[in-house]
Protein backbone atom coordinates (compact mmCIF):
# COMPACT_ATOMS: atom_id res chain seq x y z
CA UNK A 1 0.00 0.00 0.00
CA UNK A 2 1.02 3.16 -0.84
CA UNK A 3 1.70 5.66 1.87
CA UNK A 4 -0.28 8.52 1.90
CA UNK A 5 1.08 12.19 1.15
CA UNK A 6 0.25 12.95 4.99
CA UNK A 7 2.90 10.07 5.49
CA UNK A 8 5.55 10.75 3.18
CA UNK A 9 6.10 14.20 4.32
CA UNK A 10 6.41 13.22 8.03
CA UNK A 11 8.89 10.52 6.88
CA UNK A 12 10.79 13.17 5.07
CA UNK A 13 10.71 15.67 6.97
CA UNK A 14 11.85 13.02 10.17
CA UNK A 15 15.26 12.36 7.85
CA UNK A 16 15.47 16.46 7.53
CA UNK A 17 15.15 17.42 11.42
CA UNK A 18 17.28 14.48 12.32
CA UNK A 19 20.36 15.52 10.14
CA UNK A 20 19.97 19.19 11.22
CA UNK A 21 18.56 19.75 14.26
CA UNK A 22 14.92 21.03 14.99
CA UNK A 23 15.57 24.96 15.38
CA UNK A 24 18.09 25.11 12.70
CA UNK A 25 15.49 23.49 10.21
CA UNK A 26 13.10 26.04 9.06
CA UNK A 27 10.35 25.50 6.70
CA UNK A 28 11.77 26.95 3.68
CA UNK A 29 14.34 24.61 3.95
CA UNK A 30 12.07 21.35 4.46
CA UNK A 31 9.93 22.50 1.29
CA UNK A 32 13.40 22.63 -0.32
CA UNK A 33 14.31 19.31 1.07
CA UNK A 34 11.22 17.28 0.82
CA UNK A 35 9.81 18.42 -2.16
CA UNK A 36 6.22 19.44 -0.72
CA UNK A 37 5.12 23.03 -0.77
CA UNK A 38 4.24 24.86 2.21
CA UNK A 39 0.44 24.61 1.33
CA UNK A 40 0.66 20.68 1.37
CA UNK A 41 2.87 20.87 4.92
CA UNK A 42 -0.03 23.09 6.45
CA UNK A 43 -2.97 21.59 5.14
CA UNK A 44 -1.62 18.98 6.93
CA UNK A 45 0.17 20.36 9.93
CA UNK A 46 -0.96 23.74 11.71
CA UNK A 47 2.29 24.60 12.93
CA UNK A 48 6.13 23.41 12.61
CA UNK A 49 5.75 22.13 15.71
CA UNK A 50 2.59 19.99 14.90
CA UNK A 51 4.93 18.30 12.13
CA UNK A 52 7.70 18.10 14.54
CA UNK A 53 5.63 16.39 16.98
CA UNK A 54 4.33 13.59 14.28
CA UNK A 55 7.80 13.17 13.33
CA UNK A 56 8.80 11.89 16.79
CA UNK A 57 5.75 9.93 17.15
CA UNK A 58 6.61 8.32 14.00
CA UNK A 59 10.64 7.78 14.55
CA UNK A 60 9.24 6.37 18.13
CA UNK A 61 7.12 3.87 16.79
CA UNK A 62 9.97 2.58 14.03
CA UNK A 63 12.84 3.04 16.38
CA UNK A 64 11.15 0.75 18.73
CA UNK A 65 10.25 -1.65 16.31
CA UNK A 66 13.26 -1.64 14.26
CA UNK A 67 15.31 -2.04 17.83
CA UNK A 68 13.44 -5.23 18.73
CA UNK A 69 13.29 -7.16 15.52
CA UNK A 70 16.83 -6.52 15.61
CA UNK A 71 17.28 -7.76 18.89
CA UNK A 72 14.82 -11.11 18.17
CA UNK A 73 16.84 -11.45 14.93
CA UNK A 74 20.38 -11.47 16.56
CA UNK A 75 19.30 -14.21 19.42
CA UNK A 76 16.01 -15.76 19.03
CA UNK A 77 15.88 -17.13 22.58
CA UNK A 78 14.30 -14.62 24.69
CA UNK A 79 16.11 -15.38 27.70
CA UNK A 80 19.56 -14.42 25.88
CA UNK A 81 18.06 -11.47 23.91
CA UNK A 82 19.36 -9.48 26.98
CA UNK A 83 22.81 -9.96 25.70
CA UNK A 84 22.76 -8.97 22.49
CA UNK A 85 21.22 -5.14 23.22
CA UNK A 86 24.89 -3.95 22.81
CA UNK A 87 25.36 -5.59 19.29
CA UNK A 88 22.00 -4.22 18.61
CA UNK A 89 23.21 -0.46 19.25
CA UNK A 90 26.72 -1.56 17.89
CA UNK A 91 24.69 -2.13 14.18
CA UNK A 92 23.29 1.14 14.37
CA UNK A 93 26.60 2.96 15.17
CA UNK A 94 28.22 1.64 12.36
CA UNK A 95 25.26 2.80 10.18
CA UNK A 96 26.50 5.55 7.87
CA UNK A 97 22.78 7.33 8.49
CA UNK A 98 23.77 7.70 12.28
CA UNK A 99 23.32 11.23 13.73
CA UNK A 100 22.82 10.03 17.49
CA UNK A 101 19.42 9.79 18.99
CA UNK A 102 16.54 11.90 17.44
CA UNK A 103 14.92 12.11 21.39
CA UNK A 104 18.05 13.21 22.91
CA UNK A 105 18.23 16.12 20.75
CA UNK A 106 14.35 17.10 21.24
CA UNK A 107 14.86 16.63 25.06
CA UNK A 108 18.14 19.07 24.59
CA UNK A 109 16.22 22.18 21.77
CA UNK A 110 12.85 21.35 23.83
CA UNK A 111 13.76 21.72 27.59
CA UNK A 112 10.68 22.40 29.16
CA UNK A 113 9.32 19.65 30.35
CA UNK A 114 6.17 20.23 30.00
CA UNK A 115 7.06 21.02 26.00
CA UNK A 116 5.32 17.92 23.99
CA UNK A 117 8.49 17.24 22.19
CA UNK A 118 10.22 17.01 25.58
CA UNK A 119 7.19 14.54 26.90
CA UNK A 120 7.75 12.45 23.92
CA UNK A 121 11.28 11.95 23.93
CA UNK A 122 10.92 11.27 27.96
CA UNK A 123 7.91 8.84 26.90
CA UNK A 124 10.43 6.89 24.37
CA UNK A 125 12.82 6.51 26.63
CA UNK A 126 10.78 5.22 29.54
CA UNK A 127 9.80 2.42 26.70
CA UNK A 128 13.16 1.92 25.86
CA UNK A 129 13.66 1.02 29.67
CA UNK A 130 10.29 -1.27 29.83
CA UNK A 131 11.41 -2.84 27.20
CA UNK A 132 14.98 -3.78 28.57
CA UNK A 133 13.57 -4.82 31.86
CA UNK A 134 11.06 -7.28 29.99
CA UNK A 135 14.39 -8.55 28.83
CA UNK A 136 16.29 -8.57 32.05
CA UNK A 137 12.98 -10.51 33.07
CA UNK A 138 12.87 -13.31 30.37
CA UNK A 139 16.76 -13.93 31.43
CA UNK A 140 15.78 -14.48 34.61
CA UNK A 141 17.55 -12.00 36.31
CA UNK A 142 16.59 -10.10 39.52
CA UNK A 143 15.64 -6.87 40.67
CA UNK A 144 14.60 -6.46 36.54
CA UNK A 145 13.45 -2.19 37.30
CA UNK A 146 16.73 -1.33 38.29
CA UNK A 147 19.18 -3.08 36.49
CA UNK A 148 17.14 -1.62 33.59
CA UNK A 149 17.41 1.63 34.74
CA UNK A 150 21.22 1.51 34.96
CA UNK A 151 21.23 -0.44 31.04
CA UNK A 152 19.50 1.98 30.09
CA UNK A 153 21.83 4.58 31.44
CA UNK A 154 24.70 2.61 29.99
CA UNK A 155 22.77 3.17 26.14
CA UNK A 156 22.19 6.48 26.91
CA UNK A 157 25.90 6.99 27.58
CA UNK A 158 26.88 5.30 24.77
CA UNK A 159 25.12 7.06 21.84
CA UNK A 160 26.13 10.03 22.92
CA UNK A 161 30.04 8.89 22.81
CA UNK A 162 29.19 7.41 19.87
CA UNK A 163 28.37 10.85 18.80
CA UNK A 164 31.64 12.11 19.84
CA UNK A 165 33.69 9.74 17.32
CA UNK A 166 34.45 6.40 19.38
CA UNK A 167 31.04 3.86 18.59
CA UNK A 168 33.27 0.89 18.68
CA UNK A 169 34.95 1.88 21.77
CA UNK A 170 31.42 3.07 22.98
CA UNK A 171 29.85 -0.45 22.82
CA UNK A 172 32.79 -2.04 24.04
CA UNK A 173 32.52 -0.22 27.70
CA UNK A 174 28.40 -0.45 27.53
CA UNK A 175 28.76 -3.94 27.16
CA UNK A 176 31.53 -5.12 29.84
CA UNK A 177 29.71 -2.54 32.18
CA UNK A 178 26.27 -4.31 31.36
CA UNK A 179 28.06 -7.76 31.95
CA UNK A 180 29.27 -6.71 35.29
CA UNK A 181 25.81 -5.15 36.07
CA UNK A 182 23.81 -7.87 34.78
CA UNK A 183 25.75 -10.67 36.96
CA UNK A 184 24.90 -8.72 40.12
CA UNK A 185 21.39 -8.72 39.15
CA UNK A 186 21.50 -12.75 38.66
CA UNK A 187 19.19 -14.67 40.70
CA UNK A 188 21.54 -16.23 43.49
CA UNK A 189 18.23 -18.14 45.04
CA UNK A 190 17.46 -15.96 48.37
Amino acid sequence: MRPSRRDELVQKALQVFYRNGFHATGMDQLVRETGISKTSMYKYFQTKDDLILACLHVRDVQFRHWFANRVEALEPRREHQLGVIFDVLDEWFSSPDFKGCMFIKAAAEFQEPDHPAHMISARHKCLMVDYIQDLAHQAGLVRTRALAGQLGLLIEGAIIMARFGNAAQAVKDARTAAKILSAAHENDGS
